[in-house]
């Protein structure tokens, strides 16, 4: 399996997470230039979530949530305004989702990073 195909798979796996915890998925994989994409975009009750998804194999390496660098943070922020002024939302946060697939599945939702 190669990084985009894994990574993929992370993604699914968040998106059935969030959707079993109410949440709709308005987008996916969102490109705002070469440095920015937002993985999934959904939407519960009137806010709008975007949603930073790590995916690692084992916590061998450290932990799907130390993989997310303030350069990364930065590059998401920078993706969260172009979509807010081009959609005029008023409510929303940044979330990021950690998923370790070894030696069991496990997945950590941070809120409003």
């Amino acid at each position: 399996m190669n990084n985009r195909d894994f990574g993929n798979k992370g993604e699914d796996l968040a998106c059935e997470y969030l959707k079993k915890n109410g949440y709709e998925i308005l987008e996916r994989n969102k490109h705002f230039s070469k440095l920015c994409e937002i993985d999934i975009i959904a939407k519960i009750k009137n806010k709008v979530i975007f949603v930073e998804v790590k995916t690692r194999k084992t916590n061998s390496f450290g932990t799907p949530l130390e993989a997310i660098t303030k350069t990364k943070y930065n590059n998401i922020k920078t993706g969260v305004l172009s979509y807010l002024s081009e959609n005029k939302i008023k409510s929303y946060q940044i979330d990021v989702i950690g998923i370790t697939l070894e030696p069991e599945l496990k997945i950590e939702h941070l809120k409003n990073v």
